[in-house]
């Protein structure tokens, strides 16, 4: 029967071990001897309960052979079925179900007929087809009445199914899971978190040897020791050793470097790991909510995030601030047996719930699938590609060159050439360009995550530097995401009440526990919280609910008199009042005005209960006020949002709030209210009056968006990114996760859901924005180092490909490869220091301008191959240097020669980075101490050598400290041009020396109204400033423009935007008499004048 049966799970050996001619008598008498020999007397219902058994599809040949009418019954049991293959035929049985007796009339595969012909289910014993020696089955295949598997694919619907159906389902209970069934089920369904990709570290140290310009050391590498031998030489060991200690020694910095900033950011992420009280074996302790899986009992209280998925269990209703996930400030209540979602907090009430969805599954780990499918390539590894190509195009140039001229045209023998190619190919390659720039990241990425900024891609930093459009959530992240009362905008419509009386009515009605989200707005404005209930004893309080949309107290004065406060929405408590239509539309104008500027409004009333009981209704109620509820800017949102216009960064808000609302965060932050609903601009149904414009350009000039779906801050950050703008995008939660992954550079808030870190390249710890600043500052030192190190690493491959090729070209003088490692390898101990150099961070946005790299690497490495070219003609075809300085001639010596051209060269070469390290002239620009000391040493070393080595092997013998000294001079006087070139390079790519032939003259304008934007700026300056707004230290907005510092034009107009939004203020009749209040040094709060804005 072997060929006819297989049983999926490694269980196909049990087959040709088991009687299957006689399986129900089999089982009965396995199942008996085995009672028999462990003396354990009668099958217990607990034993048949645990007991895993297998059902197997059976030819009906073979039934038919064994089974009888006088067969035994089987023990009335619950079974499992698994999954089995009839391969005899040809069919598949699938069965995953519960059965309750002793054998089942049914079988998978063709019709019902068919499988009447063609098979039955035998119950087999598994106890003895372990005993065959077959391993027990996997635990994902079985949980019951429902396979392990199928939960974790959502093929059941345990969002909307009853509770108890859920624990059915689940095959849990009340008293959750055992340790050991949370860790078979772990197994199962993986950790509660996002999935992270893990890298071999043993690939990532070999990645460093794998990139082009290692692949060019290689090969000279193996060049110096395959073609290097012939002409009665051996091949050249020395310069192949040279070259891989110089492969692995900028590998194993590199690997090290990044390794020790990776391990500083696990480590930090690592602390942000939020916790979680789960129920297992009946002991409540707290755990990582990493650990939880289906069927897990966990406890939710005020404050805690949801750490999964869940269903409530019995108990009182929720408060659940889902903005997380949907962008919306208020909470929303969720009653027993509602599902709960991972990411979410709870803001109000205490229960149990039973997880149904960990990691992946919960719904914002669904995002995931987007998230995923946004990966690009950063603009580091397209700069790292394009320069490497450059120096590698201008080495292939230099040596074929040589091939040509060497060999066709000298005549010259085949192992005298091959020194000069080596000698391209080793000094040519910036092999220390990868390790110089991953260390400079590195190093900066440490420092970031010490200013509360844990960067996960390392690349983000230059993308950071370049960063000019900032998309910034509004919820939580511009603002507390806490409702405030303005004191300010108290409203009272009570004679004889003022507005401290209309806050500590509205305080009575609200509860001091266990609050709402409206309730500890209105009791936190208060000095003293405790003044809620001083004086006062509490009889009764109404809670809010869905019909009456008001809460209430009934308390007891001091005095013994009962009174009544309620507060809720202001329809509900205008009829509650039975206000006359004046007062109606008093209160319906004030409520208007509210709406218009983003503001909710709340009511509140007072009545007296003579009755002196708490179900009594009490006198005639009087409407006291209306109070106003916002979402408020962070302490530090406005002055971030400022030093970031400063700094050329536009910064967008998108929200999920109203566009009224929007506009009034925007007004109050200081950053324009030029804003628009995203449905708008980019849903189904645009708006008409903008349908005809190009909405890229309206949304590159908004100052935010308001009413935002995850989808369309996805297209926002698309759009901005085709107008050529390198986007950052905060976040903290689920909704932002495509965008934050989508942005060339996301960064996930503080306390923002495993989502937002997981698609976000940094990661902040400290709350607010502020540190976004510090980390942009930082980001753009770091990228300045980088790109300084580039420049020189492109003038040092023209430097040396040009200046060696013209000398080996012209005298025929073949400069020792070995002599070029050394030059390397002092060059790259030298210039690693620069990741730590003291360095000006540009004022604006800066980005890898690949013209201006080349442009200034060819002008200086040309000019410095020119001086070298000349040093050698004049050391080899003059005496001046022996005339004017008194040193002997060598220009009969080619060692000697050899040594003064080492020197020359290595003194130049690495003076140069003081030249591209600095903006303006490289003597006042202090360096760091670090690399001017590594400079100095270096060149201690190689002045040494220069002196005094006589290595036959590198054909170098030492030229005297007299020649030493004469090529300092040299060197130095040559060097002090390099800046007027760098200054030279950079007005002509700027367009400056030829501006005046293009620029427009104000005289032959046609626009009346020119300049009317940059008047209106200053005109509001001045206001302000007059009116005691803005002192005098802060008005320079505008700081005078100059060659090095100018706003991007974006970044300028929304600051103008800012401005002429800010003066708006005055006027409105709040606006002048907050000025006026100010200029004569007055208290707002002592100011009895009630007015409207």
């Amino acid at each position: 029967m072997e060929e006819d049966f297989s049983i999926i799970g490694q269980t196909d050996k049990a087959i040709a071990r088991i009687n299957w001619k006689h399986p129900i008598s089999w089982r009965r008498r396995g199942r008996r001897r085995r009672r028999e020999r462990t003396g354990l007397g009668s099958y217990s219902a607990a034993e048949k309960a645990t007991d895993l058994d297998l059902w197997a599809l059976v030819p009906r040949r073979c039934y038919e052979k064994t089974a009888s009418a006088t067969a035994p019954p089987m023990p009335t049991c619950h079974f499992v079925e698994l999954i089995c293959i009839c391969t005899g035929r040809g069919r598949v049985g699938v069965g995953v179900g519960v059965v309750q007796n002793r054998y089942i009339k049914r079988a998978w595969g063709g019709s019902l007929e068919e499988r009447r012909a063609s098979s039955l289910f035998i119950l087999l014993d598994w106890s003895l087809i372990c005993l065959a020696g077959v391993p027990p089955p996997p635990y994902a295949i079985t949980m019951g009445g429902i396979s392990l598997e199928e939960i974790k694919n959502e093929t059941v619907d345990l969002e909307k199914i009853p509770i108890e159906e859920v624990f059915e389902q689940l095959k849990c209970d009340r008293e959750g899971l055992s340790p050991e069934e949370g860790t078979n089920r772990l197994q199962i369904f993986g950790p509660n978190k996002l999935e992270e990709k893990k890298e071999s570290k043993v690939l990532k140290f070999l990645g460093f040897m794998w990139n082009p310009l290692s692949w060019v050391m290689e090969a000279a590498a193996i060049m110096a020791i395959a073609l290097a031998n012939g002409g009665g030489k051996p091949p050249d060991w020395q310069d192949f050793v040279g070259i891989v200690c110089l492969l692995v020694i900028n590998s194993t910095i590199s690997f090290i470097e990044e390794n020790n900033a990776g391990n500083a950011a696990a480590a930090l992420m690592a602390g942000l790991a939020p916790k979680t009280k789960v129920l297992r074996g009946g002991r409540w302790s707290e755990e990582e909510a990493a650990i939880l899986v289906p069927g897990d009992i966990i406890s939710i209280k005020l404050g805690d995030i949801v750490p999964a998925d869940a269903r409530l269990l019995e108990g009182d209703p929720l408060k659940i601030d889902q903005s997380a996930l949907t962008g919306e400030s208020l909470p929303v209540t969720k009653n027993p047996h509602d599902e709960v979602f991972s990411g979410s907090t709870c803001k109000q009430g205490e229960i149990e719930a039973v997880v149904i969805a960990t990691g992946v599954h919960t719904f914002f780990g669904k995002a995931a699938h987007l998230v995923d499918s946004t990966n690009q390539v950063g603009h580091f590894q397209k700069v790292l590609t394009a320069i490497g190509n450059f120096c590698i195009c201008s080495i292939a140039v230099g040596m074929l060159v040589e091939i040509i001229v060497m060999y066709p045209i000298q005549n010259r023998k085949y192992r005298q050439g091959i020194d000069n190619l080596l000698v391209l190919l080793i000094g040519g390659i910036p092999i220390a360009m990868p390790t110089v720039l991953s260390v400079t990241m590195a190093i900066g990425s440490h420092r970031l995550s010490q200013q509360g900024a844990i960067t996960k891609r390392m690349t983000a930093i230059e993308e950071m530097a370049g960063m000019d459009v900032l998309c910034s959530d509004k919820t939580g992240t511009l603002t507390l995401n806490k409702l405030t009362v303005d004191k300010s905008l108290i409203e009272v419509f009570e004679k004889g009440v003022d507005a401290d009386h209309v806050l500590l009515t509205a305080a009575r009605a609200s509860r001091t526990e266990n609050q709402d989200a409206i309730d500890a707005a209105i009791v936190g404005t208060l000095a003293d919280p405790k003044e809620a209930r001083a004086g006062i004893r509490e009889v009764h309080f109404f809670p809010f609910n869905p019909v009456d949309k008001r809460t209430a107290l009934t308390y007891i004065d001091s005095s013994g008199n009962w009174h009544r406060a309620s507060k809720g929405a202001p329809e509900q408590i205008l009829t509650l009042c039975n206000c006359k239509e004046d007062l109606k539309k008093k209160v319906h104008s004030t409520i208007d005005k509210f709406a218009e500027r983003g503001l909710r409004s709340l009511a509140v009333a007072r009545q007296e209960v003579p009755e002196k009981s708490k179900d009594a209704p009490g006198g005639p109620w009087q409407f006291v006020g209306l109070l106003s509820l916002f979402d408020p800017p962070r302490h530090d949102s406005a002055e971030t949002i400022r030093r970031a216009l400063n700094l050329g960064v536009n910064v967008k808000m998108i929200t999920g709030d109203q566009l009224a609302i929007a506009k009034e965060t925007g007004r109050r932050l200081g950053m324009g209210t030029n804003m628009y609903p995203s449905a708008s601009l980019l849903g189904q149904h645009k708006d008409e009056s903008i349908a005809g414009l190009p909405i890229e350009e309206l949304i590159e000039k908004a100052d935010g968006f308001a009413g935002v779906f995850p989808e369309h801050k996805y297209e926002i950050v698309k759009k901005l990114q085709e107008r050529k703008h390198i986007v950052g995008m905060t976040g903290d939660g689920v909704n932002d996760a495509p965008a934050l992954k989508k942005a060339d550079i996301g960064i996930a808030v503080a306390d923002a859901t495993d989502a937002a870190r997981g698609a976000s390249d940094i990661v902040l710890t400290e709350p607010g924005l502020s540190v976004i600043i510090s980390a942009v500052l930082t980001s753009r030192a770091i990228f300045q180092r980088m790109k300084n190190y580039t420049i020189y690493a492109v003038s040092i491959t023209i430097r040396i490909v040009f200046g060696f090729m013209f000398i080996a070209l012209i005298w025929k003088f073949d400069f020792s490869p070995f002599m070029v490692l050394i030059i390397a390898i002092l060059n790259d101990g030298t210039i690693m220091t620069i990741s730590k150099d003291r360095v000006k961070a540009s004022p604006l946005p800066d980005s890898w301008k690949l013209k201006e790299i080349f442009a200034t690497g060819i002008v200086l490495g040309g000019y410095l191959a020119l001086m070298t070219v000349i040093f050698f003609w004049i050391m080899k075809e003059t005496d001046f240097f022996s005339d004017k300085f008194g040193v002997r001639s060598i220009r009969n010596s080619e060692d000697e020669m050899m040594a003064a051209l080492y020197l020359q060269v290595s003194i130049v070469s690495q003076a140069l980075i003081f030249v591209t390290r600095s903006r303006s002239w490289s003597f006042i620009e202090r360096p760091g101490l670090l690399l001017l000391t590594a400079f100095f040493i270096a060149q201690l070393v190689a002045t040494l050598i220069a002196v005094y080595a006589d290595w036959s092997f590198a054909r170098i013998k030492g030229c005297g400290w007299g020649w030493a000294g004469v090529i300092w001079l040299y060197s130095v006087v040559f060097y002090v041009p390099l800046d007027l070139m760098k200054f030279a390079i950079r007005y002509i790519l700027s367009g400056k020396a030829w501006q005046h032939l293009y620029e427009n003259k104000i005289a032959f304008t046609t626009k009346k109204d020119y300049g009317k934007e940059e008047r209106e700026a200053q005109w509001a300056l001045a206001q302000r400033t007059l009116h005691g707004l803005q002192t005098k230290e802060n008005t320079n907005l505008f700081p005078e423009k100059s060659s090095y510092r100018e706003l991007s034009e974006i970044a300028e107009q929304a600051k103008r935007r800012a401005e002429i939004a800010r003066l708006r203020e005055l006027h409105t009749l709040k606006g002048h008499v907050e000025s006026v209040v100010k200029l004569k040094g007055l208290d707002i709060e002592t100011i009895q004048q009630h007015y409207t804005v």
